[in-house]
């Protein structure tokens, strides 16, 4: 039935349609709730909604195998930025190497603001340096393959993540103004 709708009649059906289950159950008949299934976050260039990736389990409190002192951990985590790893490869690290599952749980900070403060965090965050990444990336496969219309779509969309990022920290001032992305020197980025 939803097939057969306008895209500007989608929406409506759409909460109709959660209003009409939620009402068929007496567990949800306030409205919040209702507004919370219609309204959740929607991806970015597709009209699917959901939440990825998998949930961290709650922890209140430290886990009782963990015998080092905060400022271990966080001249660990400084030892490994120097060697070059992300924070995220950080993180991976002392889970897998070390035993500390969550780090903000025994330090009071996340591994990037150990870094900033430390003076060893990357000029251009992480999730930024990874798209560019992903842009040189395709920009080399179609270089060898110049009809793969699938895949220059899909460059198009990292492109437009790239500057919909940059716009976002040019604002919060983690990259300078006078910054603007072109795809002939991002190699620079990544360095």
């Amino acid at each position: 039935m939803a097939e057969m709708l306008s895209v500007r009649n989608r929406a409506t059906f759409s909460q109709g349609f959660a209003k009409s289950i939620c009402m068929e159950k007496e567990w949800c008949s306030d409205t919040k709730h209702q507004n919370k299934l219609v309204n959740n976050m929607a991806r970015m260039h597709t009209r699917r909604k959901g939440k990825s990736g998998s949930k961290r389990p709650p922890h209140a409190t430290i886990p009782e195998w963990i015998n080092q002192t905060p400022e271990e951990i966080e001249q660990k985590i400084v030892d490994l930025a120097k060697q070059g790893l992300t924070s995220a490869m950080i993180g991976t690290t002392l889970r897998d190497t070390y035993g500390i599952p969550y780090s903000k749980l025994v330090i009071r900070k996340k591994i990037t603001e150990v870094m900033q403060r430390e003076g060893v965090y990357p000029e251009y965050p992480e999730d930024f340096r990874n798209l560019v990444r992903r842009a040189m990336s395709l920009r080399r496969h179609l270089d060898g393959h110049p009809k793969d219309l699938h895949s220059r779509y899909g460059l198009q969309k990292i492109e437009a993540k790239i500057r919909r990022l940059q716009r976002y920290y040019q604002k919060k001032g983690i990259i300078p103004k006078s910054f603007k992305y072109n795809p002939a020197t991002a190699a620079t980025i990544i360095r």
